[in-house]
């Protein structure tokens, strides 16, 4: 991200303009510490590698996998008939107590298994949740909105910082890594692509190969962003196909940041956003951005 600070306009441009393309933009010199992001995805890892009883004490049934382990075989994509190959853990914010959001945010689960967990995950958390915000304010400037535009609107959002472990695939896997699918929130921060299998879907409904070089971000465009820019921002169908056969014995780690807004955000198409070439698709259906959440949290069967 040398090009933010040297010239931010160009940055805003190029970056808005990957993403009203494709949904999708890859972002190089992000500037996250490369220690915070060892430090998290080797304690995940050792997490993953834990007995699964021992595991199974940090899942939380009925809770939408907002925190903690969401075992292997049960997230899967909408309308699948078979369950993602996954399994992962999730971190949110921490509010402090008495705070009102803590009706819609559950508390974090810290196992004592792995030293120094709570402690680098939540890190991760942290700077991936300030490097979001960094991005929201080039896509504020895309949209000729003030920079500042989203400050408020996520500065304290039910964000989601998902370690992800897709384990090998034997040969007669039923299902696929992850389903295709759509995301629920504002912006996606993808670390840990660099291993094949994530794809997009192409206006012409062909599938495109994400190839990021290595130590880059992926982001991509929600359904929450979408919903706002009254589809000037598209949020592009994806899904994490299963390796060749090469690679079937290897395991997949990524590092899914999902942006939230605060949960009382009212979302509802910009003006800036309707024209008469582009009718308002929710006209009358303003929604917040909890009960849109929980809406889409049934349709993949975690609540």
């Amino acid at each position: 991200m040398t090009l933010y600070d040297r010239d931010f306009q160009r940055f805003s441009d190029e970056l808005g303009g990957s993403f009203q393309r494709y949904g999708f933009a890859v972002v190089a010199d992000h500037g996250l510490d490369e220690p915070v992001i060892e430090a998290a995805i080797d304690d995940a890892k050792a997490f993953f590698a834990l007995p699964e009883e021992v595991k199974r004490q940090y899942h939380v049934p009925g809770t939408g996998g907002a925190r903690g382990l969401t075992p292997f075989g049960v997230e899967a994509a909408k309308g699948a008939a078979a369950v993602d190959l996954k399994e992962f853990w999730h971190v949110g914010r921490e509010l402090p107590e008495g705070h009102p959001y803590r009706r819609y945010m559950r508390d974090n689960l810290w196992p004592t298994e792995v030293e120094g967990f709570r402690q680098h995950l939540y890190g991760m958390f942290t700077a991936m949740d300030d490097l979001g915000r960094k991005i929201l304010r080039a896509i504020a400037r895309y949209l000729k909105l003030g920079d500042d535009f989203f400050d408020d609107k996520v500065e304290m959002g039910n964000s989601v910082l998902r370690m992800l472990h897709y384990p090998p695939v034997p040969a007669d896997a039923p299902g696929v890594r992850a389903g295709a699918h759509e995301d629920i929130n504002v912006i996606t921060l993808l670390l840990g692509a660099e291993e094949a299998g994530l794809q997009l879907k192409e206006r012409d409904g062909s599938w495109l190969d994400i190839a990021p070089p290595p130590g880059a971000l992926v982001v991509n465009i929600g359904d929450m962003l979408q919903r706002l820019t009254n589809h000037v921002l598209p949020s592009t169908t994806h899904r994490v196909v299963n390796p060749a056969a090469e690679r079937r014995g290897f395991a997949r780690y990524s590092t899914p940041f999902f942006l939230h807004f605060n949960p009382d955000f009212v979302i509802e198409s910009l003006p800036s956003a309707v024209t008469p070439d582009n009718p308002d698709r929710y006209a009358g259906k303003a929604i917040t951005a909890e009960d849109y959440l929980t809406e889409r949290l049934r349709e993949i069967r975690l609540i």
